[in-house]
């Protein structure tokens, strides 16, 4: 039985969630059965989730292959994002201080403010009337 070999790593944000599977070979990409422009529409999010790849010196040499669900696509383009960077990080030690540096290793705890009772939204404050 032939051995393969890959890195499993997970990436969220807001309300996504990555998993990101990397292999050795000729720069493959694809997010749930899909091409990455097919995905996400958007070439701005296909220059997100390369950006660990481009600090690294790492496009064309891995096979991505990435299930993410939840949230939108932007927050999923961002889990994304931190999955691969943590990828790169467990295939080689040597990449862990240029995505440090520029900050794909933290998870961005950033999410959406909940709504309040009594209010029509989470900070928002209905007119006040004194008649």
């Amino acid at each position: 039985m032939a051995k393969i070999e890959y890195t499993l790593a997970t990436g969220r944000r807001k309300n996504a969630v990555a998993r990101v599977r990397m292999t050795p070979g000729d720069g493959k990409f694809l997010i749930n059965g899909r091409t990455v422009l097919d995905y996400l529409k958007k070439e701005v999010l296909k220059l997100v989730i390369e950006q660990p790849l481009q600090v690294t010196s790492n496009i064309g040499k891995y096979d991505i292959f990435v299930n993410v669900k939840g949230g939108g696509i932007s927050g999923q383009a961002g889990a994304i994002r931190h999955g691969i960077a943590r990828a790169l990080d467990k295939l080689d030690s040597q990449n862990r201080p240029a995505l440090k540096s520029n900050g794909y290793l933290t998870r961005d705890s950033r999410m959406v403010e909940r709504k309040k009772y009594g209010q029509p939204g989470a900070r928002k404050k209905f007119q006040f009337s004194k008649r």
